[in-house]
């Protein structure tokens, strides 16, 4: 069932953003980019939205900025941020994410971040889970590695709860160190708090 909920979720952003795409070519000279599409639908027994945005902060993902990090591309015309959410009555997902790099060491970075988790509970470190250590309890709360693991020669960290994840991922890059700052929410049939 959860799955069916999901994947017509999916279909549904997919859908939403063809029309939003479709409307914003339409309208560009009158609404210049403002960093994205933002659809809330509310009646007396619907809550919905769709939230794509290419522009997030540090404050939306609930981390600092490691000093003197700057926005790290792939492409000269990537962004280096976005955020996504898709939420209904009795289901949603809201992903924060930032592109970062630093000439300092891997080391610096991963202490700074792993002080800065601490305020969102244990920092597990799933630099080594090995591949399939999914954890067995999906209906405990408790946050794990399950099959998360660091890019080769990286670290990855996570704090939270299984419902609202911050996740640290470092690795080297061209120019120094790249890192990237994520939040993940997650809400289920026996979720009732908005994302």
């Amino acid at each position: 069932m959860r799955r069916r909920v999901v994947f017509v979720g999916l279909l549904c952003v997919l859908g939403m953003v063809a029309v939003g795409v479709g409307a914003r070519a339409q309208n560009q000279d009158k609404d210049k980019d403002k960093g994205g599409i933002n659809v809330t639908i509310q009646g007396k027994d619907t809550d919905a939205g769709l939230v794509i945005k290419t522009q997030a902060t540090a404050k939306e993902v609930g981390l600092p900025l490691y000093p003197g990090a700057r926005p790290h591309k792939d492409e000269k015309d990537d962004s280096s941020s976005a955020n996504l959410g898709l939420w209904g009555n009795t289901f949603g997902f809201k992903v924060v994410a930032l592109k970062m790099e630093s000439d300092d060491s891997e080391a610096r970075i991963a202490a700074f971040y792993q002080k800065a988790l601490g305020k969102y509970g244990k920092v597990l470190d799933c630099t080594n889970n090995p591949v399939g250590s999914d954890d067995k309890n999906k209906d405990s709360d408790k946050l794990s590695c399950d099959n998360d693991h660091a890019d080769a020669g990286g670290r990855l960290f996570k704090a939270g709860n299984r419902h609202k994840q911050h996740i640290v991922g470092i690795k080297p890059g061209a120019h120094g160190n790249e890192f990237d700052l994520v939040y993940l929410e997650v809400r289920g049939d026996n979720d009732k708090n908005p994302l």
